[in-house]
């Protein structure tokens, strides 16, 4: 029930007459280790929306869908919904500086998040 709504409120997204932008998919599969210790995966099944808000520098994202979390040891994967918001700002020609927050639920605890910030330069 939480991936249908969140994923009408992604589509919904995609209606805004005043946000131009384009519908993407994003697959994704991040895996972790501790040391030389593999202890699990978890492969993102996003449908996404981008576009710019209205100036040429200023640059957003929105993606969600499935996530099936596979722990090492285990031999069952179990799915939960994921997501992930951006934007970026092309600083000057050629650096870009960009933020994303994602999230992850998780049955029966609460849900992780994460945060992202950085800086791109191009040569």
């Amino acid at each position: 029930m939480k991936f249908a709504i969140a994923l009408a409120a992604l589509l919904g997204v995609g209606t805004a007459p005043a946000l131009a932008g384009d519908l993407y998919t994003n697959v994704e599969y991040n895996g972790s280790n501790t040391g030389s210790n593999f202890t699990g995966s978890t492969t993102d099944i996003h449908l996404g929306y981008e576009g710019d808000l209205g100036k040429d520098n200023l640059g957003y994202y929105i993606q969600g869908g499935p996530a099936v979390v596979n722990t090492d040891g285990t031999s069952d994967n179990d799915t939960q919904f994921s997501g992930k918001a951006g934007l970026s700002v092309a600083a000057t020609e050629k650096l870009d500086v960009y933020g994303e927050l994602s999230m992850v639920t998780v049955d029966d605890t609460d849900n992780t998040w994460g945060s992202k910030v950085g800086a791109k330069y191009k040569f």
